[in-house]
């Protein structure tokens, strides 16, 4: 299995280097570029003359938005930029009360795309998106909602100390990405907003999530097809759905997950805690070198699970998963199961999940003995495994 903490060293050196330099020889302030920070006017057209100043600095620039609440529109900040950039934020970004002017028009609201060496410091984003959620609870026409935060075929990127409130969707989005760093962040949306998973990474290499809170409708953090070496620390998710891996085997021809740790984090009311997903049909999708480890459950429903016959709604494939899960490592979980069973593997009959490892689990179920339920799952147990391994 590779060794995590050598990506983790590597990562946080380089995308710390770019940042702990000399102060920037440029200071842009977005007021001075006429946006208005009564939380009504328009500033779009603003941030981005705002950007443009700084993406074609030759020197290390700084955006700072100071205090107050400035409205943004849809927007792009494209790159590359000439060289590095950070954007200090002091005050609030505020989508439209309009959510048809975000989520009808590309499904995010805030996007940098095309961008190496950025940092963003600070500040709130508040996707209001209650009336898009009211909207998609009453089964009118909605619109496919915007997600707040997106970051595209970019690089060396932190964000840390952002506050994210209400998005229509998922809250940060990381696409086609490498070495990525998210530390310190709070996200929040009430446990019943729909699909509004806090951060989600997919064909991405090198993302480090860190020293954040994470309170949502839907998952805390999940993690799709082409992801790579990430790490994921010191996390307190709930409510929401955990932090989940897929769901997978959306297509046939799909990438797989690869090299994922999970640790130090605590998982409060969650229906989930640490799960892993794929739709039951056909997949080249793959799930390996897995670690989750030294996690705290408090009353989560399914603590630990791996579900091949993942379907939410009423139309199932009810096929077999083609998706192939391997090596995935449970070491020193305890806490309470919500539900009796509390270790649950329901691997795909055609592809059986292989290489489990459980060692030094302590789930206990209050109203009374825990259990554990295996289909089609391989592996071992090391140590005590509360309850009872059926691998």
């Amino acid at each position: 299995m590779v060794h995590h903490n050598f990506y983790l060293f590597i990562l946080l050196a380089t995308t710390f280097s770019f940042f702990y330099e000399a102060s920037s020889a440029k200071f842009i302030n977005v007021v001075s570029f006429g946006a208005k920070p009564d939380g009504n006017s328009d500033s779009t057209k603003s941030f981005l003359s705002a950007w443009s100043s700084a993406c074609t600095s030759r020197e290390q620039a700084t955006i700072y938005v100071p205090q107050g609440s400035f409205l943004l529109k849809q927007v792009t900040f494209s790159g590359p930029c000439k060289n590095k950039v950070e954007i200090k934020i002091d005050g609030t970004l505020v989508a439209p009360k309009d959510y048809w002017s975000l989520g009808g028009s590309g499904e995010y609201w805030i996007l940098f795309m095309k961008v190496d060496k950025l940092k963003i410091q600070g500040g709130t984003i508040d996707g209001k998106g209650s009336g898009y959620w009211r909207c998609r609870r009453s089964g009118k026409n909605c619109p496919a909602g915007a997600r707040s935060l997106s970051f595209s075929w970019s690089s060396n990127v932190v964000v840390s100390g952002l506050k994210s409130l209400n998005s229509q969707t998922m809250h940060i989005a990381v696409d086609h990405c490498t070495n990525v760093l998210i530390q310190g962040v709070r996200i929040r949306a009430p446990s019943g907003s729909p699909n509004t998973d806090g951060i989600n990474v997919q064909f991405s290499t090198g993302v480090t999530i860190m020293h954040s809170a994470i309170m949502t409708g839907d998952d805390c953090i999940s993690i799709n097809q082409g992801t790579t070496h990430m790490w994921i620390e010191r996390i307190a998710c709930g409510p929401g759905h955990g932090i989940s891996i897929g769901s997978l085997g959306t297509s046939s021809n799909e990438a797989g997950v690869r090299n994922v740790t999970v640790t130090n984090s605590v998982f409060t009311k969650t229906d989930n805690g640490v799960r892993i997903k794929s739709w039951a049909r056909p997949s080249n999708g793959f799930v390996r070198d897995i670690v989750f480890r030294k996690l705290i459950m408090q009353n989560v429903y399914n603590p630990i699970i791996i579900d091949q016959r993942y379907c939410p709604g009423r139309q199932c494939p009810h096929q077999s998963s083609g998706v192939k899960i391997s090596k995935v490592s449970y070491e020193d979980i305890h806490g309470t199961s919500a539900s009796p069973v509390a270790i649950n593997f329901d691997c795909s009959q055609s592809n059986p999940c292989w290489g489990i490892k459980l060692q030094d689990i302590n789930l206990v179920y209050r109203k009374g003995s825990a259990k554990s339920a295996c289909r089609n799952a391989g592996g071992s147990t090391i140590g005590v495994v509360i309850p009872r391994s059926c691998i």
